[in-house]
C-alpha cells in the first residue's frame, strides 16, 4: 500500500480510525473525511506525530457539493476509497420517524453514492479499490433496526452493482459486514439507554455472538487492509461478514 492514496470516510473514530491508522502504518497517504472537526483535527495531529502521512478534511458525506469540493482538493487521484461513515438508529417501522428515516438514508446510502461517484471518476483508466462498510443486518433480521437495516441492505446491493459495472476498468469493489464491534458508539448507546447497567448490558450484547465477545476495531481494520491491498487483487463483488459466528453458528 506504500505510495497509494486512500480516503477513509468517518475516519476519525471507531472502525474508521482503526482503518486510517492501519493504512497509514502500511505506507498509504491517508485522507480522513469526518463531520466531527474537533475529533478529526485531534486524530490528525496524533497520527502525524507518529510519522504517518495523514490529512483530515471536514466533510458531510450526505452533501454532494461538499464531497465534490473535497475530491477537488486532492493532490493526487484516489487509489482506495473506504466508505465507512454512517449512523445508527434503534426502532421498528412504527416508531421510526420520517426525519430519522431520511437522516439515515442521506448519510448511510447517499453518502456512499456521493463518494463512490467521485472516486470512480478518478479511478477510471487507472484502476482502484472501493470498500464499503455494510453490516450483518443486511443479511439477517434483528429486532428494532428497521431503518439501519434498510440502509445497509442498500450498501450491499450498491457494492455488487459497482463491482459488476466497473470490473473492466480494473476497479474492485467489496464490502465488510460486521456484527457488534466495540466502539465509542456502543459505550455511548449503553450509557444513554442503560444508566447504571452498562456492564451488564455490554456482556449481554457481547454474548449474542457465538464466539462470546464483540469484535475489535483493529480486527475489522486488518480485514479492510487485506481487501484493499494488492494481495486481494483477485477479489471483487464480495461481502465479508466479520461476526464471531453470528450468521451461521448457534451457541
Amino acid at each position: 500500500m506504500k505510495g497509494k492514496s486512500a480516503i477513509i470516510t468517518g475516519g476519525a473514530s471507531g472502525i474508521g480510525l482503526a482503518i486510517s491508522e492501519r493504512f497509514a502504518k502500511e505506507g498509504a497517504s491517508v485522507i480522513m473525511l469526518d463531520f466531527n472537526i474537533q475529533a478529526g483535527e485531534k486524530v490528525e495531529s496524533e497520527l502525524v506525530e507518529k510519522g504517518y502521512d495523514v490529512t483530515f478534511l471536514s466533510c458531510d458525506v450526505s452533501k454532494q457539493s461538499a464531497v465534490k469540493d473535497v475530491f477537488a482538493q486532492l493532490k493526487a487521484p484516489v487509489d482506495i476509497l473506504v466508505n465507512n461513515a454512517g449512523v445508527s438508529h434503534v426502532g421498528n417501522i412504527e416508531n421510526t420517524s420520517e426525519e430519522d428515516f431520511d437522516r439515515l438514508f442521506q448519510i448511510n446510502v447517499k453518502g456512499v453514492y456521493n463518494c463512490t461517484q467521485e472516486a470512480i471518476a478518478q479511478m477510471k483508466g487507472r484502476g482502484g479499490v472501493i470498500l464499503n462498510m455494510a453490516s450483518i443486518v443486511a443479511l439477517v433480521g434483528i429486532p428494532d433496526r428497521f431503518a439501519y437495516s434498510m440502509t445497509k441492505g442498500a450498501v450491499l446491493s450498491m457494492t455488487l452493482s459497482v463491482a459488476c459495472d466497473y470490473i473492466k476498468e480494473g476497479i474492485r469493489c467489496n464490502c465488510i459486514s460486521p456484527a457488534r464491534v466495540h466502539t465509542p458508539f456502543v459505550d455511548d448507546f449503553l450509557s444513554k439507554n442503560y444508566p447504571g447497567k452498562e456492564q451488564e448490558m455490554f456482556e449481554k450484547l457481547a454474548q449474542t455472538q457465538p464466539i462470546g465477545r464483540m469484535g475489535s476495531t483493529k480486527e475489522v481494520a486488518s480485514l479492510a487492509y487485506y481487501i484493499c491491498s494488492d494481495e486481494a487483487a483477485f477479489i471483487t463483488g464480495t461481502n465479508y461478514p466479520v461476526d464471531g459466528g453470528f450468521l451461521h453458528l448457534k451457541p
